[in-house]
């Protein structure tokens, strides 16, 4: 097996099922303390970068708030400005829509914290798919799946000039957008902010071939992850550009044991505290699109076929056609014997590894041995101390075999990731 470097960043998760809250460890989700930790645990086990997720309006189900998410937290970039001051070498990526932000005032938020931080920020691209969350700017509504490419491809081509125009005056006549203007701020000492994307359709892949300098990915298997590692790797060339510039990191979670039994016992205790019952009739909500307030979790799915075009849930990603999905969980229910309850655990909350510090090694080594990844990115189910057992009982395990680094050899994000 290679001795491939293994890139590792760190994702701040969101207020939702993913993270155990009832836990007697779990700690705020807005006291910058927090943020604090997770990030510092981070740099000390030298990973790239401390990733935050954005979102733009509070989920809704029924007509109430459901969870908060990543909005009901401080705003991203906000949050890495302060983190800039507490932490030396790890880069500080932050989330923001090309559908509802302009180019010259993000492209002067983002070069700001690229400069505050000596050259250690990045931007995740993503695109707003919803009217809903729309109704929150000035604009409302939203823009179809293709225009929205079509608008974040100009929205970055457009920040770009600007970061690179070191101070001549970027004139740009687009379908989207017209901007005259110097650039805000001079190149930083990595250039530009480094670029993140997370689509996966197949404009989504074509997008992060062209722009993107790392890609946030959730094909979590070996098998998934090869076939999407090579389908977007060999896109690069058609925009010039070289396999080894474009780094593939999918989001993945683990459970740790002294024993591979013990993880595994681990992992099912966390799996079923991050699912209860209202938060399974909330999943099961989104599919059926039908209020599930006395349905027993502990009982068979809902009878009836899925209402297609219900607005129940509002703020969330649909996740397939209702009609299908209902077909797809009642077949695995029924094979299996599992409530609707014990279906949504077993459908939502499987983590990506689960062993000893060694095995979980070995299986990372693997993915990135084999093109499945080139890296990770870490998703603790506790809010801020989760990581603190990966870096303390994993980091140095690659460490010793020469799978991470030891030391930073660069101060500059865009450095980390060439290492």
């Amino acid at each position: 097996m290679t001795t491939r470097q293994i890139h590792l960043a760190a994702h701040f998760p969101g207020v939702n099922n993913t993270t155990v809250w009832a836990d007697p460890a779990s700690r705020s989700q807005i006291e910058f303390s927090s943020f604090r930790h997770l990030a510092q645990v981070a740099e000390r086990g030298r990973f790239d970068f401390f990733f935050l997720a954005e979102g733009l309006r509070l989920r809704e189900v029924k007509g109430r708030i459901h969870d908060l998410d990543v909005v009901g937290r401080p705003e991203a970039i906000t949050v890495l400005n302060a983190l800039a001051a507490v932490t030396t070498h790890l880069g500080l990526a932050a989330t923001a829509s090309a559908t509802f932000n302009e180019p010259y005032e993000l492209a002067r938020r983002l070069a700001s914290l690229d400069h505050l931080s000596g050259g250690r920020a990045a931007w995740n691209v993503v695109t707003s798919n919803d009217a809903f969350t729309g109704e929150n700017f000035r604009r409302g509504g939203y823009l179809d799946h293709a225009d929205r490419y079509h608008r974040a491809a100009e929205f970055v081509g457009l920040a770009r000039e600007l970061w690179e125009s070191d101070g001549a005056v970027v004139r740009h006549h687009g379908p989207h957008f017209r901007v005259e203007a110097a650039g805000p701020l001079p190149p930083s000492p990595q250039g530009r902010p480094v670029l993140i994307q997370a689509g996966d359709s197949d404009d989504g892949r074509e997008f992060a071939a062209e722009h993107a300098d790392v890609v946030f990915s959730r094909h979590g298997s070996l098998e998934a992850g090869r076939a999407f590692h090579a389908d977007v790797k060999r896109r690069l060339a058609k925009y010039g550009r070289r396999p080894e510039e474009l780094k593939i990191m999918p989001g993945v979670t683990f459970a740790l044991g002294s024993t591979e039994a013990e993880a595994a016992r681990r992992s099912d205790a966390i799996r079923r505290a991050q699912v209860g019952p209202r938060t399974a009739l909330a999943f099961l909500e989104q599919v059926w699109g039908v209020d599930l307030s006395d349905h027993d979790p502990d009982g068979p799915l809902p009878a009836g076929d899925p209402v297609v075009d219900s607005k129940l849930v509002q703020g969330r990603t649909r996740i397939g056609d209702p009609l299908e999905l209902a077909a797809r969980y009642r077949k695995l229910a029924a094979e299996k014997g599992l409530s609707s309850h014990e279906l949504v655990i077993e459908l939502s909350a499987r983590h990506s590894f689960v062993g000893t510090p060694e095995s979980v090694a070995d299986r990372m080594a693997e993915y990135v041995a084999t093109d499945a990844a080139d890296g990770f990115i870490l998703v603790p189910h506790l809010t801020p101390g989760g990581l603190d057992d990966f870096v303390d009982q994993v980091v140095p395990i690659l460490q010793r075999r020469g799978l991470h680094r030891t030391e930073y050899t660069g101060s500059t994000l865009r450095e980390h990731l060439r290492d």
